[in-house]
C-alpha cells in the first residue's frame, strides 16, 4: 500500500513540476518562443512551424443608409435607417442575420420602426479557379409592426467569373410574400385594396480591383414590387419594377476592420431617385 501512495505521490509532483503556459506542447523551461498562438503548429523549441487556419470566422457589421422611399407604403419619403448585420462562416457556409431602424418623414406621414429580419444560410463552391458560386435561401422573420405582416421566404443564386483584376457577377432571388392583403375605405369613402405578391430580383454588374485592399464595381439591379395591385374604387395601379444603376466600394482597412459604401440612381418612378449607404464591419 506503501509503495502504491508513493508512487502516485511522485506522479503528482512529476505532473505539477511541467508547466506549459502557452499551451504548445513544450515545456516553458524549454521553450524558445513563449506565448504562441493555439493556431500554431511548433517545433521541439516551442517555435512557429505552420500556422493553422482556423475555419470558423464572424464578422459584425453597422451601417447607415438614407433613401427617398417608405419601405411600408413605397411613396416618395425621406427614409433613415441603421442597421445591424452578423455572419458567421465555417468552411464554405456562412449563416446571416440582419435587421435595421427605420425613421420615414415626409410632410402628411411619419413613420419609423424595426425592419423585417433576415435569417438565411449560404453555400459557396468554386468549379473553376475563376467562377464562385453561391446559392442561399432564408426567412424574413415578421418583426416589423404591421397587423397583416407574416413570415416571409426567400431563395437566392448568384456567380462570380473572375478575369485578370476584373470580375463579371449576377444573381437571381426569389422571394415568397404571405403578407396578407389590405382592405380599407380612403377618406373619399371609395374602397381600397392592396394585394400583395411574391418578387423576382435579378441584377447584372462588373467589378474592378485597383488594389489588393480596394473593390468597386457597377451594376443594374430589377426587383419586382410586392404590391402586386392597388384598387382604389373602379381604379386598377400596378407597381413597376423597381429598376436601378448602382455603385458599389469595398475597402480593407486591416485584417480585421473594412468599410463599405454604396450608392444607386432610380431608373423607374417606382424605384427610389437616391439611395445611399455606407457600413463599417470587423472581422475576426
Amino acid at each position: 500500500m506503501l509503495r502504491i501512495l508513493t508512487t502516485i505521490a511522485l506522479l503528482n509532483m512529476a505532473l505539477f513540476a511541467f508547466t506549459d503556459t502557452d499551451m504548445d506542447g513544450v515545456e516553458d523551461r524549454a521553450d524558445q518562443c513563449p506565448n504562441t498562438s493555439l493556431m500554431e503548429l511548433v517545433d521541439i523549441s516551442g517555435c512557429t512551424i505552420k500556422s493553422l487556419e482556423n475555419p470558423h470566422h464572424f464578422d459584425v457589421i453597422l451601417g447607415a443608409s438614407y433613401s427617398q422611399i417608405s419601405p411600408n407604403t413605397q411613396e416618395k419619403t425621406d427614409t433613415y435607417a441603421a442597421s445591424l448585420q452578423a455572419d458567421y462562416y465555417y468552411k464554405a457556409f456562412s449563416l446571416q442575420v440582419s435587421s435595421a431602424y427605420f425613421d420615414s418623414e415626409s410632410s402628411i406621414t411619419s413613420t419609423k420602426g424595426t425592419t423585417d429580419t433576415f435569417v438565411g444560410a449560404y453555400y459557396q463552391f468554386t468549379p473553376f479557379s475563376t467562377l464562385n458560386i453561391r446559392l442561399g435561401g432564408g426567412a424574413l422573420l415578421p418583426t416589423y409592426e404591421a397587423d397583416n405582416n407574416n413570415l416571409d421566404y426567400t431563395a437566392s443564386a448568384s456567380l462570380s467569373y473572375l478575369f485578370k483584376d476584373f470580375n463579371l457577377f449576377g444573381s437571381y432571388s426569389y422571394t415568397l410574400i404571405n403578407d396578407d392583403d389590405i382592405n380599407y375605405t380612403d377618406i373619399n369613402n371609395d374602397p381600397v385594396s392592396i394585394n400583395y405578391a411574391n418578387t423576382h430580383a435579378y441584377n447584372l454588374g462588373l467589378g474592378f480591383y485597383p488594389t489588393n485592399s480596394l473593390y468597386i464595381s457597377g451594376a443594374y439591379n430589377s426587383s419586382d414590387s410586392i404590391y402586386n395591385q392597388i384598387i382604389t374604387g373602379n381604379t386598377i395601379e400596378t407597381i413597376a419594377p423597381l429598376n436601378t444603376a448602382s455603385a458599389y466600394l469595398f475597402y480593407t482597412i486591416d485584417k480585421n476592420w473594412f468599410t463599405t459604401a454604396s450608392y444607386a440612381y432610380g431608373l423607374s418612378d417606382s424605384a427610389s431617385d437616391h439611395y445611399a449607404n455606407v457600413r463599417l464591419g470587423y472581422y475576426f
